[in-house]
């Protein structure tokens, strides 16, 4: 059995093996090769965490396992990722385990990396101002993966709490774009593609704010009641997503398949684009929408990578079972 470390997952998994491997998981999802399983979350009743646990099996990638982690917001306060989590590897021919891999990490690489896959399939090419709306921790992990799949000119931001967006703009400078602070309305007129990465509860993003021909990727809302952007918005864009089952439930749509504005059948799977199933954007003008919602195959793949990675360069832990 390998270990794999939180340094060495960071070692030896980059962004573009990521993207590879998130966007091939998603291509197999949509042909029904990869299958996740019901997600278990909870609150726990200590320390205001929530804990859970993602699995799945990818048949054409021969991966089965799961994700064991969640969310203790008060380990900012002890130096700790707020979020924490362990990806269990089993071999899918004996049900043996194979690897226990670092999650924290990996889970921030594969959240940018669907973000980032969401922009190459959908936004435009002529695609020039980013707009980030939110500047925790996950946001420079989103900001570097998406200016690698445009030629950003510029990015705009707002956050809730403004003393955050210093950082944010530092990442910014390090990948030698020029980063403006502003409000949501500005965001919303000036931004070609939009992130949102927050932990929110109501609409921060209006439908009158946004431009025509802008791609948006919610990826705050993965947990029922959370929302990002207002609902109408969603009715009214071309909506894709990871997982229907989890779009509708606990991700972005849930609230306009709630208040009524859309259908279920309106939710394309963004496995259909990368495979040639779906064209994708039809138009310049079309405002396009990937609802991430974050699936446990997504955590798999590259736990998958970074275990394979990590033996071939000599940097796993080997123990016996």
């Amino acid at each position: 059995m390998l270990i794999v470390s939180e340094e060495t997952c960071k070692e030896v998994v980059g962004r573009a093996d990521a993207f590879t491997a998130v966007e091939a998981v998603f291509a197999a999802m949509a042909k029904g090769d990869a299958y996740n399983f019901p997600v278990i979350r909870e609150a726990i009743g200590h320390a205001d965490a929530l804990y859970g646990f993602k699995s799945g099996f990818d048949r054409a990638g021969l991966t089965l396992g799961l994700k064991s982690g969640g969310y203790w917001p008060g380990n900012m306060a002890k130096g700790l990722t707020n979020h924490q989590s362990t990806v269990f590897l089993f071999d899918p021919d004996s049900g043996q385990l194979q690897a226990l891999v670092g999650g924290n990490y990996l889970t921030a690489v594969r959240t940018a990396a669907a973000s980032s896959i969401s922009i190459a399939h959908l936004a435009r090419k002529d695609a020039r101002v980013l707009g980030m709306v939110g500047a925790g921790h996950q946001a420079g992990f989103q900001l570097r993966a998406a200016a690698e799949q445009r030629d950003f000119e510029k990015v705009v931001a707002w956050n809730f709490h403004p003393d955050m967006l210093p950082g944010l703009a530092a990442v910014a400078e390090d990948i030698g774009l020029p980063f403006e602070a502003t409000d949501r309305e500005q965001l919303g007129a000036e931004a070609d593609v939009i992130i949102s990465i927050t932990s929110a509860h109501e609409p921060l993003m209006m439908k009158d704010w946004i431009k025509p021909g802008t791609h948006i990727a919610c990826m705050g809302t993965d947990t029922k009641g959370k929302q990002e952007v207002d609902p109408a918005l969603v009715a009214a864009a071309t909506v894709f997503t990871d997982e229907i089952a989890q779009s509708v439930t606990i991700g972005e749509a849930q609230h306009a398949i709630a208040s009524g504005l859309m259908g279920e059948d309106a939710i394309t799977p963004i496995g259909d684009v990368i495979n040639g199933v779906h064209a994708g954007r039809r138009s310049d003008d079309e405002i396009t929408l990937f609802d991430g919602t974050g699936v446990g195959l997504q955590d798999l793949a590259v736990a998958s990578v970074a275990a394979r990675l990590a033996e071939a360069q000599g940097k796993a832990q080997v123990v016996g079972l």
